[in-house]
């Protein structure tokens, strides 16, 4: 019994101790959590003290002469007033189960519903315990399992108070005589905007998710009516499938136009399906293309100021950061324009790589392009910067020699910052290296001094966390290494590119990407068809001298070899 006993306790104790080293590790975003559940409570406390219903049933339900369904006793002291000019005691039975309702009982059942000092608790606790369930599918859904990811804080804050802000307009929208009815309400609620906001901003995935959490919202502001919950989530799930296919801001306007026409549709469909008459339409189905088109307008104008103060990697500044005339850009082409190119044609790989796996194409593509911005520091010393120059590193120690190369991770990173690049290109710069050997030089320093260590030698950066940020770092080492091939047919690339693949696999190089074995079949086969078509045979001219040709080639080859060997 003791030993029983001591496991109950220990197994208790373990499973404390984990819940508070969880809470240690993630307080700020349950802090926000427990606020935006305090907000929306403290939401419907004024909803249902403003509510016409007793004891959970609406006024609209009683009416004078029918027989009571139940037993309805006053919970507080009511006194006459002009307009409902008899009191009410508390403890007094107001109707009686099975008795018809008498017109002086009716009078008193909505003087109690109208009274803002009568609250029907029942209905408030309802609420609250459905917001719970809410509350408890939000932490679900943004959780790494579901989300694919670590949330961040900064998008807990943002989705809590567009939550906030759809529901409490929800809740008291119907307060309002134009608004009232099922089909008018939707008309008031800005769900396309938030949502709208948050699948640009954050993605589609969390768009998809935050439509979900807003519908149920809405179905509890809105006295769980179907219709208005039904159109918010075929509304939202509308918005997050456009916005995945805009690249530029003029493609907001001609979203709007559709998520507008659509919306109209659902609302017709919605009367269709539960057998509402058209008489009264052409308020809810105006208001509704009018919501849709405006969300999206108002999307637009708050973006910029959004994408500033948050730092995303929305689609749109991706879309900015990805001009190649962009100051930092044109400099790379300036002072190293042998990374420039490389960067280039990473920035290739990389993007169609991500689409064949159904990544991010865009935030591979930028950040592939700035992954190597550091080198502008001492660019003489990457070899693609000096191919018609002596190696620089000839003369060097490979101590002294690494401690270069693995420099221009770190001011990478630095520039990145100072940039103010969003943080999911800043960790794709940090990681497009891991913590590889870099094998030129260690077996250089081996040469020398056999027991050189190998930790000596390895880069200082982070395992690629993300496809986006694996993805980069493949495509950086395949286009560095590939230059070294001769002869690059498709076959010998494809074998060469292979063996890459696997010397990372091997490095546990992706141990923390999620990347699957079928992704990574479709990203070399991917790399192949660029690669192949990029080496691909050109006729020989008659006066074209072959002796120099092929001096020059083996001199560009030996150089690529040691950038290649590097990059490993």
């Amino acid at each position: 019994m003791t030993k029983a006993n001591n496991g109950k306790n220990s197994f208790f104790y373990d499973l404390f101790h984990s819940a508070l080293e969880y809470v240690k590790k993630n307080w700020a975003i349950l802090l926000v959590f427990s606020i935006t559940f305090l907000a929306s409570a403290v939401i419907v406390y004024f909803d249902a003290s403003t509510r016409q219903t007793i004891a959970s049933f609406s006024i609209d339900e009683y009416e004078p002469g029918m027989v009571a369904d139940k037993t309805i006793i006053a919970t507080t002291n009511l006194a006459a007033d002009e307009q409902f000019p008899i009191a009410v005691e508390e403890g007094e039975k107001v109707i009686r189960k099975g008795f018809p309702i008498a017109e002086e009982d009716y009078l008193k059942l909505r003087k109690m519903a109208a009274s803002p000092s009568y609250i029907d608790y029942r209905v408030f606790a309802d609420n609250i315990l459905f917001l719970m369930l809410v509350s408890a599918m939000a932490f679900l859904l943004f959780s790494p399992v579901c989300l694919g990811r670590k949330v961040e804080l900064k998008e807990i804050i943002l989705a809590s108070l567009l939550f906030v802000v759809v529901f409490g307009v929800a809740c008291f929208g119907d307060k309002a005589p134009l608004f009232q009815g099922i089909y008018n309400l939707p008309v008031i609620i800005p769900s396309g905007l938030c949502v709208a906001l948050i699948t640009i901003l954050f993605g589609q995935i969390f768009g998809l998710y935050f439509s979900i959490l807003i519908s149920f919202g809405v179905l509890c502001a809105c006295n769980f009516e179907l219709i208005p919950f039904l159109y918010t989530l075929a509304s939202s799930f509308t918005i997050v499938k456009i916005l995945r296919t805009i690249e530029n801001r003029i493609d907001m306007i001609f979203s709007s136009i559709g998520v507008a026409l659509l919306n109209v549709i659902y609302i017709c469909v919605l009367k269709v399906i539960f057998n509402d008459n058209f008489s009264d339409c052409v308020f809810p189905l105006a208001g509704v293309a009018f919501n849709g088109f405006i969300s999206g307008i108002l999307a637009l104008g708050l973006l910029t100021p959004l994408e500033v103060v948050m730092n995303t990697a929305s689609v749109f500044r991706l879309m900015d950061l990805s001009d190649q005339n962009s100051p930092v850009l044109r400099k790379l082409l300036l002072t190293a324009s042998g990374t420039y190119q490389h960067s280039i044609m990473v920035s290739q790989l990389a993007e169609s790589a991500c689409k064949e796996i159904g990544a991010n194409s865009l935030l591979a593509r930028v950040a592939a392009l700035y992954h190597d911005i550091g080198k502008m520091e001492h660019p003489e010393y990457f070899t693609e910067n000096n191919i018609d120059s002596e190696n620089k590193h000839t003369d060097l120690n490979p101590s002294l020699s690494v401690s270069i190369i693995k420099s221009h991770l770190r001011q990478s990173v630095e520039k990145a910052h100072q940039m103010h690049l969003p943080a999911q290109i800043v960790n794709i710069i940090a990681e497009h290296h891991g913590n590889s050997v870099i094998s030129y030089f260690f077996n250089k320093a081996k040469e020398k001094n056999p027991n050189a260590n190998e930790a000596d030698f390895r880069y200082d950066g982070r395992l690629p966390s993300t496809k986006e940020s694996a993805v980069v770092m493949l495509a950086d080492v395949v286009e560095a290494a590939c230059k070294s091939l001769e002869k690059p047919t498709a076959q010998r690339l494809e074998k060469f590119i292979q063996q890459l693949i696997e010397a990372k696999i091997a490095a546990k190089q992706l141990d923390d990407c999620a990347l699957t074995y079928g992704e990574m079949t479709k990203i070399k086969n991917t790399f192949v068809s660029i690669l192949a078509a990029y080496y691909h045979g050109r006729i020989k001219y008659q006066n074209q001298d072959s002796t120099d040709s092929s001096a020059s080639e083996k001199t560009v080859s030996e150089k690529n070899n040691s950038e290649g060997e590097k990059n490993e």
